[in-house]
């Protein structure tokens, strides 16, 4: 089975399907040149994810890195998922966004009908959404291009299958600039609802930038204020604990023109809103 191509992606949450295949026959990543074998010193898959974890959480990277390979050759997918973040960002490794891109592959091609709700359910859909990223920027001199239509696939997986707040935004944002699917505004804040509702600030301020001008929602001012609010408090929280990123400036940004906008009332209902929510939410 696969999920149709863009023209579908606007697919309801219960009726996605799984796509295929992802990488398209693309090497293993973990062929390696001296492949760990079975006594690799490890007792169990377990044992070996355990070790490189701690090894990790020691800042012995290196460590982690053969641990998680051993425990990944296995199939074991919190490990796979680990070497693609690690590959990903460098963290311990050298940046290789090919080699993220084949380890978060094997875990989509292998493990795309795993259940919503099991625990390494968050783990297969992150991979979707990172393949997703990819498959729309391509990976400069591999054979990973650029194709949009997959993208949509993948975040539309993730996001309907898995209700994944990564993958709702996402293609919320491909709604918002008409990338792969027609401009939609009001699908755009259909996805979005979804994804701010479960936390997702960068989802929170931009649906609230809708409601705030009317674009694809009813108009509403206060409500709007309310999700800007939530997005700028979660950055500004995050950065008091200096692990704030440059990268959601735009967010505090957004909520301060937003809020010079509006008006006293405005500001009123949206401090109401803030507190049911709050209330709701604790």
């Amino acid at each position: 089975m696969g999920v149709p191509a863009a023209s579908q992606a606007a697919l309801s949450p219960e009726s996605a399907l799984a796509p295929t295949s992802i990488a398209g026959g693309a090497p293993n990543p973990i062929d390696l040149a001296n492949p760990l074998s079975p006594d690799a010193g490890f007792k169990s898959v377990g044992d070996a994810f355990r070790r490189g974890i701690q090894n990790y959480n020691a800042g012995d990277k290196e460590g982690a890195v053969r641990a998680l390979q051993y425990a990944a050759t296995q199939g074991h997918t919190v490990s796979l998922w680990k070497l693609g973040r690690m590959f990903a960002e460098g963290d311990g490794v050298a940046h290789d966004d090919l080699k993220a891109f084949e380890y978060f592959s094997q875990i989509a091609d292998t493990y795309a009908d795993e259940s919503p709700g099991t625990r390494q359910a968050p783990f297969v859909s992150s991979a979707f959404v990172a393949l997703g990223g990819y498959f729309l920027e391509g990976i400069s001199g591999t054979y990973v291009k650029p194709d949009i239509s997959r993208a949509v696939d993948m975040f539309q997986y993730a996001a309907s299958y898995y209700g994944d707040p990564d993958g709702q935004y996402s293609l919320a944002r491909l709604y918002l600039e008409g990338q792969g699917v027609p401009k939609d505004a009001r699908q755009a804040a259909r996805w979005l609802r979804l994804s701010a509702g479960k936390g997702h600030r960068a989802a929170q301020a931009l649906l609230g930038n809708l409601l705030i001008a009317g674009q694809g929602v009813p108009k509403q001012p206060g409500l709007g204020l309310m999700w800007l609010t939530l997005a700028r408090d979660a950055v500004l929280s995050e950065q008091n604990g200096k692990g704030g990123s440059a990268e959601d400036a735009w967010i505090t940004d957004l909520h301060d023109k937003n809020y010079a906008s509006v008006s006293d009332a405005d500001r009123k209902q949206a401090l109401s809103y803030l507190e049911q929510y709050l209330r709701q939410h604790q």
